[in-house]
C-alpha cells in the first residue's frame, strides 16, 4: 500500500513571488474594495479608523517590509528542503481555483484530476491585462513560459472512488486546462519544487464563491477520506499532501491565524469550526485547503511544526497576507486522532 510520508501547508500569495518594494502596487484596489474581516464587510476607511490603536503604520514601513520579505523567503527555502528530503514519489495538492480555469457557469465544490497531464503555461496577455494591478507582474512566480508535467491517473481515479464510497460528491477532471493551472498549484511546482515536478494529483476546493463552498467540517473530514484513499492506493509510492493557499487576507486577522495553526498543531478541530463560516471569506477562506490537509494529519497522527508565520501587512487598514508555512511529519509514537 502507498505510505503517506508528509504533509505540508503554505501560503501562495503575490507578496511571496514579488520583491517588497513593489508591495504598494496592490494598494489603488484595496482602497477601492470592500473588506471582509471579523465576520463582515468593511470599506478600507472603516478598517483604518477600527483599527487605528493597533498602530499598523509601523507594519508597513520599506524597512518591515524587507524583513518581513526575508523571512519569507527563507522559510519557502525550508519548506523546499523538508519536501525534498522526504523523496515523495507522488505529490497530492490541495488548492483552489479562482476562476482561472472555471467560471461562473460551474464551480464544482470538490474536484480531483485524474488525468495524465498538467499543462502550466504563462497566461496570455489578454488575460494578464484584466489582472487586478500589483497581479500581473507575479504571474512569473507560478508560471513558466511552458511547462508540462506528470499527473498520476491511478492515483486521481482511486481518490475519487474511495471518497465517493465515503459520501463525498466529486467532480472528475481529466485536466484542469488545456493552457494553464490554477495559481495554488503552481505556487508549489515553482516555489517548492523548483520546477523539479513530481507526479502529482491536483485537489481542487471551491473555497471563494458563494453558494457551494464546502464547510469547515465538511473539508477536515474530506481530508480524513484523502488520506485512508491514499493509504489504501495498492502501490508502493511514496506521497506528500500539500496545502496551498491562506492564511487570513486580504484583511490580516493574527488572533484567527494563531487559533487556525494552535488547533492544528494540537490536532483540535472544534476551535476551528466554531469561528463559524463567515470568517472563511473571501481570501482567508483559502484555509480551507489547510483544513483537508489537517484533516489526514488528524487520520495519521502526524506532528505539525510551524516552520514560520510571517504577517505580511500593506496599508494600516490591515490589508495584505499572513503568511503561513508548516509541515506534519510521522511521529514514532503517533497515534490516530479521532
Amino acid at each position: 500500500m502507498a505510505e503517506i510520508v508528509l504533509g505540508m501547508g503554505t501560503s501562495h500569495g503575490p507578496m511571496l513571488v514579488t520583491p517588497p518594494h513593489t508591495w504598494g502596487s496592490r494598494l489603488p484596489d484595496d482602497r477601492r474594495s470592500l473588506h471582509h474581516y471579523q465576520g463582515r464587510t468593511w470599506t478600507f476607511d472603516e478598517l483604518v479608523q477600527h483599527r487605528a490603536s493597533e498602530n499598523l503604520a509601523a507594519q508597513i514601513t520599506p524597512e518591515m517590509w524587507e524583513v518581513r520579505h526575508a523571512r519569507c523567503m527563507q522559510a519557502i527555502e525550508r519548506m523546499s528542503q523538508v519536501l525534498a528530503d522526504a523523496r515523495p514519489d507522488v505529490a497530492v495538492i490541495v488548492g483552489n481555483d479562482q476562476m482561472e480555469i472555471f467560471d461562473d457557469m460551474l464551480v464544482p465544490a470538490f474536484s480531483v484530476m485524474w488525468g495524465e497531464t498538467i499543462v502550466n503555461n504563462m497566461i496570455s496577455d489578454e488575460k494578464l491585462s484584466r489582472l487586478p494591478p500589483g497581479v500581473a507582474h507575479a504571474m512569473p512566480g507560478y508560471m513558466p513560459p511552458e511547462a508540462t508535467y506528470a499527473g498520476v491517473p491511478a492515483l486521481g481515479r482511486h481518490m475519487i472512488e474511495r471518497a465517493v464510497a465515503d459520501g463525498f460528491d466529486i467532480t472528475a477532471l481529466k485536466h484542469l486546462s488545456a493552457t494553464e493551472t490554477p495559481h495554488a498549484f503552481g505556487f508549489v511546482f515553482r516555489q517548492l519544487m523548483k520546477d523539479q515536478v513530481i507526479p502529482t494529483v491536483p485537489v481542487l476546493i471551491n473555497t471563494f464563491y458563494p453558494p457551494n463552498q464546502p464547510t469547515a467540517a465538511r473539508c477536515h473530514a474530506f481530508g480524513r477520506s484523502l488520506a485512508r484513499a491514499i493509504q489504501s492506493w495498492d502501490s508502493d509510492a511514496r506521497v506528500a499532501i500539500i496545502a496551498s493557499g491562506g492564511l487570513t487576507h486580504f484583511v490580516i486577522d493574527e488572533t484567527v491565524d494563531q487559533l487556525i495553526l494552535d488547533s492544528m498543531r494540537a490536532h483540535d478541530f472544534a476551535p476551528v469550526e466554531g469561528l463559524g463560516e463567515a470568517i472563511f471569506q473571501a481570501g482567508t477562506s483559502e484555509v480551507k485547503n489547510w483544513i483537508p490537509v489537517a484533516g489526514a494529519m488528524d487520520e495519521l497522527g502526524f506532528s505539525m511544526e510551524v516552520i514560520d508565520y510571517v504577517p505580511c501587512y500593506r496599508s494600516e487598514a490591515g490589508t495584505g497576507n499572513a503568511m503561513g508555512f508548516a509541515c506534519w511529519r510521522p511521529d514514532n509514537n503517533k497515534e490516530r486522532i479521532q
